[in-house]
């Protein structure tokens, strides 16, 4: 009695802890709430590692002369300028200084750092650029960092873009890569052979029905991006795989009280 006692006790400690980190974070730029950080910066994502969250999303594009550079928007300010990133040589664009002080990152600088993180996920989101060739030739670029460095079993794709979840599907047919848009169901990732979806969580509230479905394909399922506690909690309840957040601390406090 005492050893089946012991057993189901066991069991219920698995499961236990099953449920609850059935529900991973994704820091949205990285950790970048935080004192000495800011978004899509190296710091950010040193930060993201040192709070052990599943993965730190990261948004990339191309400079004009070739160069994989890490930034959010499609433009920079440089001594008061607009600068548009895609027309703009990576030196250039080096000028321009991070709310905590650091040099807009390149993409192997990014790597660089992430190769020396313990615990976290890099999600490489690649920015829609206005010519075909221009993306393809950014995914080619930063696949093949990632492969050189051996970091390929830790790094996962997302894009707006149709063409670059395709070309990421083409170059590494093991990466996992998700869809950001919302405007597709399941079965029509499941036809591209996806890895799922990563929908912004309003889009899962008209369409809640759409991350049964995708389990039931062996898809994931990501929100983003979530920050308030209302927003959290029902996304916990709707059962998603991944949470995407500026507030990755709040979401771990959330989870572990459920």
């Amino acid at each position: 009695m005492k050893r089946n006692t012991l057993f189901l006790a066991w069991i219920l400690l698995i499961f236990g802890t099953i449920s609850i980190q059935a529900q991973q974070i994704i820091a949205h730029r990285g950790f970048w709430k935080t004192d000495g950080s800011a978004q899509n910066s190296i710091a950010a994502l040193m930060k993201a590692d040192s709070v052990r969250v599943y993965g730190s999303e990261v948004d990339i594009w191309l400079s004009s002369d070739g160069i994989p550079v890490v930034n959010h928007d499609a433009d920079v300010t440089l001594d008061g300028e607009k600068l548009i990133v895609q027309d703009t040589p990576a030196s250039i664009l080096r000028k321009v200084k991070l709310a905590n002080g650091e040099p807009l990152p390149t993409m192997e600088e990014y790597l660089d750092a992430f190769s020396q993180c313990k615990h976290t996920k890099l999600i490489i989101e690649f920015k829609t650029h206005r010519a075909k060739e221009r993306e393809d030739e950014l995914a080619e670029k930063v696949i093949d960092m990632v492969h050189k460095r051996g970091l390929q079993d830790r790094v996962e794709y997302i894009s707006f873009g149709i063409n670059f979840v395709q070309q990421v599907r083409k170059l590494d047919p093991n990466a996992p890569v998700y869809y950001l848009n919302g405007d597709l169901s399941p079965g029509v990732l499941a036809t591209m052979g996806l890895s799922g979806f990563d929908y912004h969580f309003n889009v899962l509230y008209q369409k809640p029905e759409w991350v049964k479905e995708a389990h039931a394909l062996g898809q994931k399922v990501n929100v983003w991006t979530v920050n308030k506690p209302e927003d959290i909690q029902k996304t916990i309840d709707l059962k998603v795989d991944y949470i995407t957040t500026d507030e990755p601390l709040l979401v771990k406090e959330i989870l572990q009280a459920q």
